[in-house]
């Protein structure tokens, strides 16, 4: 058990060593701040969207193809740019416009006012011609002779007939979609216009409702900071003692061991001390006993009744003590030297060090409630602070002209919005009927040909008369009839919308988005001094409009746009260490000594430098060790009895068997009463040298040790500690200035980009293009130009339709087709040919 105990006792001390010294070098103030969490993303709600104007764009359709064939056939006819001058001038004395001036920038309009002005003219008289020829039998009548090529003909003037049909059906489809499209956007476009201006006076109006919003969302981080904060303390005096406990657990383990140390070697001496007085005391009683019991055995032995004595004689002789405990170094100077110790507690000592070491985290609770106090009394003053943001805000004064603006516009813009809808309903009807009157011109087409074609299919003769084949022809004619009745009503209302349409897709669209409007509005001298905008909405004055739209296109705020009497720079007043400087500060400044533990006493310091210089490591316990190797008799008491014994049975002699027998129970009451109890003195002996042979070769050096690292742990702790605390308050600095920044990077996108924000102006523009251009212009000039190729194939419809009635006519002379040399002069045609 003894060897066993002292390895496991060295091993525990190499361990402690071991851990001291990786404490001692790897220090834990070098470790670095904890990962942020999920939970440090601050979040905060808008409530500021309901008034925000929403982007509108441009939606792909499956007409895009015939809109971008219009804008083409628009940029061939007006190729002129925007005509400054001509603008100018009407804008600022209309009475000197010259109409040369419009003349020759619309000329591409003019010329094709010409062709309508023709159209309407040519068509309704070739009508009344038609009507003429038809009263007097010369047009739309019958053929006069048959010939063999007449089938051929019928065939193609019915397939280009079909193919006219088909384009002015497909034409009409597309007038009537892009109709009814521009009545779908007209409506919603034209009341997003007052909806629009008035949604932007709302925000503008709302501006210090807003930034008073934003303000007070400063709650978000004020709330997440205190609750930080109440635990702080807790969380720096946790981390310190979890930082340090290695080095100290180190300390007082090694201190532990120690003192063990100190108490063991003691009881150890003292064992070794009393044994070897003891062990002299037995050996001098021992002696004369052992001599006379020599004597004795060896007189028997010699007697010469002994039969067979002499072998054992030699034994018997060797009969002589053997270990000298007396002749061993004394340590009763080192008993001396150690008499009182331990003085200490060691084990209270230990307790109370550790004890103090881990009431750290209360500690620091304690130490830092003040500055805890003084950081909430710094977030109350950063709220008043914060709310100098909306108490300085420069804006209301300054949006009134553009509220004021735009209250005009609204006002301004409503008796032209109900008559462009008023306007817009009467084309919608007038597009109705006669798109109605070119399907019935399209029906009866169809009609015609189908019923002339069946006719003809039926009639054996060509001169026989057919009531079907003479119905598809009357059909056609009404059709005809109806192409010359309304053509001219066509091409007045396909011209007046391409005169509208295209204009606004020419001068206006086109000029929006390459922007040259913009340019034209900020020449100064192009608009009147009642129109000029950069007064109206009150922009700073080295800006222009083109700026402005471009900066509220980026997402500038509205005092970056406006004349202000001084300059306000947001991100001054959003800088953190505005702030943030007092709660820096008080953190910054903070110090508290949470390190001072003491792990040895001076009693115990003592105690332990008085072990080390009692002489412990200065007694020879090799003599010990080598004179426990002596046997305590020289000869084997046990051994001797039982040759004694032996001899004794081979003796004839009855008086030498009885005095053989009774030496060899002497020699047994002598090991047992004697001798074994110096044995098991020897083996206590063994342990206590054998303990202080192992201890006291390394003993000053570990004491020395103990003593330094105890005293170096000791000045370290509170150093060390001071530095985590100073890591563990920059890490919450640190953590705490982003929720600063966290929140005033909010403020600052929310005034910019929502509250006070000029990007719904620019937003408005861009709707505004969007609506006129992208969601009225371009059906309402799909729907003329369709208009238009109705309106113009109906010429060649009405000449296959006029040409195709004669083919369903039964024929007035019946001839030889002229391919053939043979002829028929005198060929008399039947009754039934005369049938009118």
């Amino acid at each position: 058990g003894a060897p066993g105990s002292l390895l496991t006792t060295a091993g525990a001390m190499r361990a402690a060593g071991l851990l001291l010294a990786w404490a001692l070098l790897h220090p834990a103030a070098s470790q670095q701040c904890h990962p942020s969490s999920p939970g440090g993303v601050l979040r905060f709600t808008d409530r500021h969207a309901e008034i925000q104007v929403p982007a509108l764009h441009r939606v792909p359709s499956s007409l895009d193809p015939l809109y971008s064939l219009v804008r083409r056939c628009l940029d061939l006819i007006q190729q002129n740019p925007l005509p400054t001058e001509l603008l100018r001038t009407a804008l600022n004395d209309p009475g000197s416009v010259r109409m040369s001036q419009v003349v020759q920038y619309e000329l591409g309009y003019v010329v094709c006012a010409a062709v309508a002005l023709l159209f309407t003219v040519a068509v309704p008289v070739a009508g009344m011609c038609f009507c003429y020829c038809r009263s007097r039998r010369r047009c739309g009548g019958r053929l006069r002779a048959h010939r063999r090529s007449l089938g051929c003909r019928r065939r193609c003037l019915l397939a280009c007939l079909s193919f006219t049909s088909l384009i002015i059906l497909v034409s009409v489809t597309c007038a009537l979609v892009t109709s009814q499209r521009v009545k779908g956007q007209m409506e919603p476009g034209l009341g997003a216009v007052p909806s629009t201006l008035r949604t932007l006076r709302q925000h503008l109006a709302s501006v210090p409702q807003g930034v008073q919003m934003v303000v007070d969302k400063f709650e978000v981080p004020r709330k997440q900071i205190i609750s930080d904060l109440g635990g702080l303390s807790r969380s720096v005096g946790l981390s310190i003692h979890a930082q340090l406990k290695a080095m100290t657990y180190a300390a007082l383990a090694d201190l532990q061991d120690r003192a063990r140390d100190l108490q063991t070697s003691l009881h150890h001496l003292q064992i070794l001390h009393r044994t070897v007085r003891a062990l002299a005391a037995a050996r001098a009683e021992l002696e004369p006993a052992l001599q006379e019991r020599r004597r004795r055995v060896v007189a028997l032995l010699d007697d010469p009744r002994c039969t067979s004595c002499a072998s054992v004689l030699g034994r018997a002789q060797g009969l002589e003590l053997g270990a000298n405990y007396g002749k061993v170094p004394s340590v009763e100077k080192v008993l001396k030297a150690l008499a009182g110790l331990p003085r200490s507690d060691f084990a209270e000592m230990i307790r109370q060090g550790n004890g103090t070491f881990n009431s750290i985290p209360e500690l620091a609770v304690e130490r830092m409630a003040q500055v805890i106090q003084d950081l909430r009394g710094d977030l109350a003053r950063t709220a008043e602070k914060v709310q100098s943001i909306a108490d300085g805000f420069p804006l209301p004064d300054y949006t009134r002209p553009v509220s004021e603006a735009l209250g005009k516009a609204e006002e301004r813009s409503q008796p032209y919005l109900r008559e462009v809808q008023r306007f817009e309903r009467y084309r919608w009807i007038a597009g109705m009927v006669l798109c109605s009157i070119i399907l019935l011109i399209l029906l009866c087409n169809v009609m015609g040909m189908a019923l002339g074609a069946y006719g003809l299919s039926k009639r054996e003769d060509p001169s026989d008369y057919e009531c079907r084949g003479e119905a598809g022809a009357k059909f056609l004619l009404v059709g005809v009839g109806l192409a010359f009745l309304f053509s001219w009503l066509l091409i007045l209302l396909v011209f007046a919308t391409f005169l509208v349409g295209g204009n606004i897709q020419t001068l206006v669209c086109r000029n929006w988005v390459n922007h040259e409007i913009y340019k034209f509005i900020d020449t100064p001298g192009n608009l009147p001094p009642s129109m000029n905008l950069t007064r109206q909405f009150n922009l700073r004055r080295d800006s222009n409009l083109s700026s402005a739209y471009r900066e509220c296109k980026s997402g500038a705020g509205l005092w970056e746009v406006l004349q202000l009497d001084r300059s306000y720079d947001l991100d001054e007043h959003l800088k953190t260490p505005k702030y943030t400087a007092d709660f820096q500060k008080h953190l910054g400044d903070f110090t508290a000594n949470l390190g001072d533990v003491r792990l040895l006493r001076s009693e115990g310091r003592q105690d332990l430098e008085t072990f080390a210089r009692s002489g412990v490591d200065e007694v020879d316990y090799e003599r010990f060790q080598e004179e426990m190797k002596n046997p305590v008799v020289q000869t084997s008491l046990p051994g001797l009895a039982r040759n004694l014994e032996g001899l004794q049975k081979m003796q004839r002699n009855s008086t030498v068997a009885g005095r053989l027998a009774a030496e060899a129970w002497a020699l047994w009451h002598m090991q047992n009463s004697t001798v074994q109890s110096q044995e098991a003195l020897v083996a206590k002996l063994g342990d206590s040298v054998q303990f202080l042979s192992h201890l006291a070769p390394h003993l000053k050096e570990r004491v020395k040790r103990t003593l330094a690292t105890t005293a170096s742990v000791e000045a370290r702790l509170p150093v060390q500690a001071q530095q985590i605390l100073r890591q563990e308050l920059g890490c919450f600095t640190r953590k705490e200035l982003r929720y600063f920044a966290q929140y005033l990077n909010w403020v600052g996108q929310m005034l910019r980009e929502d509250v006070a924000s000029c990007q719904p102006l620019a937003t408005a523009l861009d709707n505004g293009r969007v609506i006129l251009c992208d969601r009225i212009a371009e059906p309402w000039n799909a729907f003329w130009f369709s208009l238009g190729c109705c309106t113009f194939f109906l010429i060649p419809n009405i000449i296959l339709a006029v040409r195709l009635t004669k083919h369903f006519r039964p024929i007035r002379n019946r001839l030889i087709s002229t391919g053939s040399e043979e002829t028929c002069p005198f060929h008399i045609p039947r009754v039934t040919a005369l049938k009118l």
